[in-house]
């Protein structure tokens, strides 16, 4: 038995240029975690999760991490926190494909 989930969930995830696929790595009754892999020039639209905290974890790559009105690129291994109601997207600026989990707590009911 593995506990491990990562590697199983993201095998398929090849995404073309301005393409993003995603897959779920962990759905629980109180957690969502899911895994983005962005294609070259791909992006993410800004949202936001008003009652839920979301927080991403750059797993491959440099991504370029929208909030609010800022902008800011973040290097594996990074981490980014999203308060609640805060506008966050992501966008791909470089010529390889980026991977990172956005972990969502609590869910929105």
């Amino acid at each position: 038995m593995s506990l491990e989930r990562y590697d199983d969930a993201i095998a398929d995830l090849e995404p073309d240029a301005d393409q993003i696929e995603t897959a779920e790595v962990v759905v629980t009754d109180d957690v969502l975690v899911k895994a983005f892999a962005l294609g070259p020039g791909a992006t993410l639209e800004p949202h936001e999760h008003p009652d839920s905290t979301n927080v991403f974890h750059v797993l491959s790559g440099t991504v370029t991490v929208l909030q609010d009105d800022e902008h800011e690129r973040v290097s594996a291994p990074g981490v980014v926190l999203h308060e609640r109601g805060v506008d966050h997207g992501a966008r791909n600026d470089t010529d390889e494909t980026v991977v990172f989990t956005a972990s969502l707590c609590p869910l929105p009911s």
